[in-house]
């Protein structure tokens, strides 16, 4: 799922909220770039439901989140490559250790139940819900399996692999995975000319 504003899209299929965050500051560039764009982001990582009052989001939280994603990147690409992010995951637990915001069910329009916040969520709070998501993730052995880079050309985007057996390649088979069958053929129909 993405969310297109601008020239690029905000993307939502990295299989973890953590993640889709360290996606966006994957490729040349910055999609956290205001604080409009963090409020897309925000609502659709489903942070917070649609029709939140966001009103408090300013320029002054975009500093945050992308410390945040910077830190997340960090710690799980040293638990891909066996290498320790001690820092990284201490910057992370003290974020966790905060409130994530409150949330309750509240009837809709329809009359069925949706999910509502308890309050307007501060930054603390929507960073603390992203920060327990990294530690759930790289705490959770299933999960932890599942973590992988895109093997993608250029692709630099984590992912968490839930395919069945494990053999998923490419953070999007949409994406990079087009990409890789595209570039594919070229090359078969480049060697085929060039035998003909």
């Amino acid at each position: 799922m993405a969310a297109g504003m601008g020239s690029y899209e905000l993307r939502f299929d990295s299989g973890r909220m953590c993640l889709d965050l360290v996606a966006t500051g994957v490729g040349a560039a910055e999609q956290l770039d205001g604080a409009h764009r963090l409020r897309a982001w925000l609502l659709g990582a489903g942070l917070v439901p649609p029709g939140a009052p966001l009103a408090g989001i300013d320029e002054s939280w975009l500093g945050p989140f992308r410390e945040l994603r910077g830190w997340v990147a960090q710690l799980m690409r040293g638990e891909l490559s066996g290498r320790t992010a001690e820092s990284a995951l201490e910057r992370i637990n003290a974020l966790a250790a905060c409130a994530p915001p409150g949330v309750r069910a509240v009837r809709g329009e329809g009359g069925s139940l949706v999910r509502a916040l308890s309050a307007v969520p501060d930054c603390g709070a929507l960073l603390a819900a992203v920060a327990r998501d990294a530690v759930e993730l790289v705490t959770d052995p299933l999960a932890r399996a599942g973590l992988r880079e895109c093997e993608g050309d250029r692709c630099l985007r984590l992912y968490l692999d839930t395919s069945r057996g494990r053999r998923r390649r490419w953070c999007s088979s949409e994406v990079c995975g087009n990409r890789e069958r595209v570039a594919r053929h070229r090359r078969r129909a480049a060697a085929v000319a060039a035998g003909a």
